[in-house]
């Protein structure tokens, strides 16, 4: 059997096609590529943003910022030694960016200074902390990306 142009033509086009349709319907089922959106309320957190940027500049205004240190126990999360630690209230969020699964949140109570978050809690990898505190009524947001 001999091919001609228009045979040929008609055969790329039909395996082009076919390798495109192999590519997204893989790509549809294939679980470890399936990545979502940071949150589900993107909308409602977006409107929340310039409140998150004033908590921000008045965390820049403190003496002292929040500092983080990974020990044998955990992720040891440090406030300022300069507040009162009974006055200080909030929640930790630790983010995973590769699996939303194992994120979680956690209230604010501190000994001494520093918050613990235990080492069976945080998988190695990269980890957003996004600390939204207050102290005396007045909020304060610190955000870090560090890889554990």
């Amino acid at each position: 059997m001999k091919i001609n142009w228009g045979t040929g033509i008609v055969l790329a086009f039909i395996g082009f096609i076919s390798f495109i349709m192999y590519f997204v319907i893989s790509m549809h089922t294939d679980n470890k590529l399936d990545h979502d959106l940071v949150t589900e309320n993107y909308y409602k957190a977006e409107l929340e943003y310039q409140n998150d940027i004033n908590k921000e500049e008045n965390s820049k205004n403190l003496a002292s910022d929040i500092t983080w240190q990974r020990t044998s126990e955990g992720l040891v999360i440090s406030f300022p030694k300069d507040l009162k630690a009974e006055n200080i209230t909030g929640k930790v969020f630790l983010y995973r960016p590769s699996n939303k699964h194992v994120d979680f949140e956690s209230s604010i109570s501190l000994s001494n200074y520093n918050l613990l978050i235990p080492d069976n809690r945080l998988l190695d990898g990269r980890w957003n902390i996004k600390v939204d505190w207050k102290y005396n009524g007045k909020p304060y947001m610190y955000k870090k990306e560090i890889t554990y």
